[in-house]
C-alpha cells in the first residue's frame, strides 16, 4: 500500500512536473525525494520520520528496557539491537522511572515518547539511571510484572574511570574547572566511597533491589567488556533471550582501526556511535586502582552469587 501511494505522487509528478525539474533530478531522483517527503522509504517504520505514522503501527509500550547501567555500554547495545527488522528503539533517554517530574506526567505522556511500531516488533527504550534508581524497579513493575529487562554491566573499577572521563570531557566543553581523578577517588588518605561514581558501580547493592520485583529470568545481563572485543555473540543471546529471529550477523559489524571499537554496517549504510563513546581513559595512579578493585572484591562476589554467573572482573 505505502509503494502504491508512492506511485501516485510519482506519476503526478512526471505529469505535473516541470520537463526542468524532471531533466535536472532524474527519475530515480525524483522517486527517492518522494519517497522522503511522504515517509515511505521501506516497510520498516524504523525509516519513516516520526511525525508520520505508518499504515498498521501504533506506538506502544516498551516491551524490554535498557536499566543500564551509566557507562556499561548501553549506547552501543542499543545501536546494535536497532539492526534487528523486530525492534523499533526509542531514540532518547526518557527518565520516566526515575525522574518524578516526568513520572507524574502518566504512561500516556511516556507512550508517546515510543516509536511507531508494527504488531511483531518489540519497543525498546534504554535509560541507563534505572538501574541505580530505588524508585525504577517498583513503576516498572507496575507497568507490566512481566517485561523483560536487559542490563548491560562491566568491570566496575572500569566503569569509575569512564564515568569520571565522560564528566571530565562536559566539564572541559563548558569551560568548568576539572580535578584528576585521584583528587576526586581519595579524600583524606582513603577512599572516597560517597562519589556517585564508586556508588553506580556496587552492582550487588542496586540488583538487591530489582530482584524484589524481577525473578532472575526476566533480567538478561549482557558483559558490556564481551560486547566491545566481540559483538555477534552477546547479542545473539540477547535476541534468544527476547524470543526473536536471529537476524544480526556478523557481516553487521567491522572493526574501525581508527577509534578502536566496532561500528555498524546495516541497509547499506555505515555508522559508528557518537565521537563522545570511546573517549581516552586518563592514566590512574596505580595505588588508586588497586584501592578500587579491593574495594569492589567482595561487592562483585556477592553479586556473582546473586546473579549465578562469574564476569572477568578484577
Amino acid at each position: 500500500m505505502a509503494y502504491l501511494l508512492v506511485l501516485v505522487f510519482f506519476l503526478a509528478a512526471l505529469t505535473h512536473g516541470t520537463p526542468k525539474e524532471y531533466s535536472q533530478q532524474g527519475e530515480g531522483a525524483l522517486l527517492d525525494s518522494l519517497k522522503q517527503q511522504v515517509g515511505l522509504l521501506t516497510n520498516e517504520t524504523k525509516n519513516y520520520s516520526p511525525q508520520v505514522q505508518p499504515p498498521g503501527t501504533n506506538r506502544r509500550i516498551p516491551q524490554s528496557i535498557i536499566i543500564g547501567v551509566r557507562k556499561g555500554g548501553t549506547r552501543a547495545l542499543l545501536e546494535m539491537l536497532d539492526i534487528h527488522p523486530e525492534i523499533v528503539v526509542a531514540t532518547t533517554e526518557v527518565h520516566f522511572f526515575d525522574w518524578d517530574e516526568n513520572y507524574a506526567k502518566g504512561l500516556e505522556w511516556y507512550k508517546n515518547l515510543m516509536p511507531f511500531s508494527y504488531e511483531n516488533q518489540i519497543t525498546v527504550e534504554k535509560t541507563p539511571g534505572y538501574f541505580t534508581s530505588s524508585l525504577s524497579p517498583e513503576r516498572i513493575h507496575e507497568m507490566n510484572s512481566s517485561i523483560k529487562l536487559l542490563l548491560i554491566l562491566r568491570d566496575p573499577t572500569e566503569r569509575v574511570i569512564s564515568d569520571y572521563t565522560q564528566v571530565y570531557y562536559n566539564r572541559l566543553e563548558n569551560q568548568k574547572p576539572v580535578q584528576v581523578i585521584e583528587e576526586i577517588v581519595i579524600r583524606n588518605g582513603a577512599l572516597n566511597t560517597k562519589y556517585k561514581a564508586i556508588q553506580r558501580s556496587l552492582y550487588d547493592v542496586h540488583m538487591e533491589n530489582w530482584l524484589k520485583y524481577f525473578s532472575l529470568d526476566q533480567i538478561h545481563i549482557v558483559d558490556g567488556d564481551t560486547l566491545i572485543r566481540d559483538p555477534l555473540p552477546e547479542l545473539q543471546k540477547v535476541e534468544k533471550f527476547l524470543n526473536l529471529r536471529p537476524r544480526i550477523m556478523s557481516s553487521n559489524f567491522y572493526f574501525n582501526q581508527t577509534k578502536g571499537f566496532y561500528c555498524i554496517r546495516s541497509e547499506g549504510r555505515e555508522r559508528c556511535l557518537h565521537e563522545s563513546k570511546g573517549r581516552p581513559h586518563p592514566m590512574v595512579n596505580s595505588t588508586v586502582l588497586e584501592q578500587l578493585q579491593a574495594y569492589f572484591k567482595d561487592h562483585n562476589q556477592n553479586f556473582y552469587r546473586m546473579v549465578n554467573r562469574s564476569f572477568d572482573w578484577h
